[in-house]
């Protein structure tokens, strides 16, 4: 959440409410608990270490104060147990990290029904475009903890490339999740 100050001096136009503050919790101006690498790479192992087994991963980005992904739901599967299970596992890891406690993340989250192919293309742009937007990397690939970094050929519709990788983490060292073992199955 952003302080009341930074509403106060937000334009009346809907629209250019909206983009002023994506800017402003985009460039974490007001809390960025999520902006160390490490923390970073926690969640961008909490949200790989159930891929192709819970969801398919398609693509992601941890920003400094806020994550997006993108993913495609396995049979029987509910999506808000497999966001549960990413906030929990790195709430748990982020706290033990900082030796602190408390919440890491919002209690609820947004999501959004993929409609069609170009709906699918336009959302992995704006997911992997927005460190670029925020003023944090020059190109999407050179965000550290973002799919974009994985991509290789290009994705029909966008000059976003394909993930080349059939699990992303396996690029990076993983570590293993103790809380979590045999909830993959």
């Amino acid at each position: 959440s952003l302080p009341k100050a930074v509403f106060s001096v937000l334009p009346e136009d809907a629209q250019q409410r909206r983009r002023a503050l994506d800017l402003q919790l985009d460039r974490s101006l007001h809390g960025n608990r999520l902006a160390d690498a490490a923390s970073a790479t926690i969640i961008e192992n909490a949200l790989t270490h159930a891929d192709q087994v819970r969801y398919n991963l398609l693509a992601w980005c941890v920003m400094p104060n806020h994550v997006h992904v993108v993913i495609e739901q396995r049979e029987g599967r509910s999506l808000g147990a497999i966001v549960r299970s990413w906030k929990t596992i790195s709430a748990h890891r982020i706290n033990g990290l900082s030796q602190t406690s408390g919440p890491v993340w919002a209690p609820d989250y947004f999501d959004r029904f993929i409609r069609n192919e170009a709906h699918f293309a336009k959302t992995i742009d704006y997911v992997e475009s927005n460190p670029v937007k925020a003023g944090l990397a020059a190109e999407p690939q050179s965000w550290p903890f973002s799919s974009a970094r994985f991509r290789k050929q290009k994705l029909p519709g966008t000059a976003r490339p394909r993930l080349a990788l059939a699990h992303p983490a396996q690029s990076r060292e993983v570590v293993p999740c103790d809380e979590c073992a045999g909830e993959a199955d």
